[in-house]
């Protein structure tokens, strides 16, 4: 016997018979409201695409988010008398170190050097974001940006 379509058998189990609804007591799910409860919109014909499902279920499902990140971050500001005061001279200012010194409060944020007040040391500058005047009185004491 060789194989084509027409002998091809479906395996036992594959298809199975829809249960037919609304048609008798006797036929298991026949009788009165036909499996589907007493009253109601998902009761009436014609029901299966206009149940009210909306975005509320959605919502309550997807996972909250605690705090709020800005993308505009405002960086932490440090003065030059604050540096001055803190540091010696040839030391390295960066973030992590003005954290060490209590000067900034987080070492991976952005910091940003103003020049309020004044420097006497030579102190070199690395991953922070520096005013024009404090770079100008920086530099005027013998430091590195």
């Amino acid at each position: 016997m060789t194989l084509s379509l027409h002998t091809l058998e479906k395996s036992k189990g594959t298809k199975k018979t829809k249960k037919r609804l609304g048609r008798g007591y006797g036929s298991g799910k026949g009788g009165h409201t036909v499996g589907r409860g007493m009253k109601g919109q998902k009761s009436r014909a014609g029901s299966s695409g206009h149940k009210r499902r909306g975005m509320r279920r959605l919502m309550l499902s997807t996972p909250k988010l605690r705090g709020f990140n800005s993308p505009n971050e405002k960086p932490q500001t440090v003065n030059v008398s604050q540096i001055d005061a803190s540091y010696i001279a040839k030391e390295v200012v960066t973030p992590k170190t003005l954290a060490s010194k209590g000067l900034v409060r987080y070492p991976n944020k952005p910091v940003k050097i103003l020049a309020n007040g004044e420097i006497a040391k030579a102190v070199t500058v690395k991953s922070c974001s520096v005013s024009k005047t404090a770079a100008e009185k920086i530099i005027a004491a013998g430091g590195k940006i």
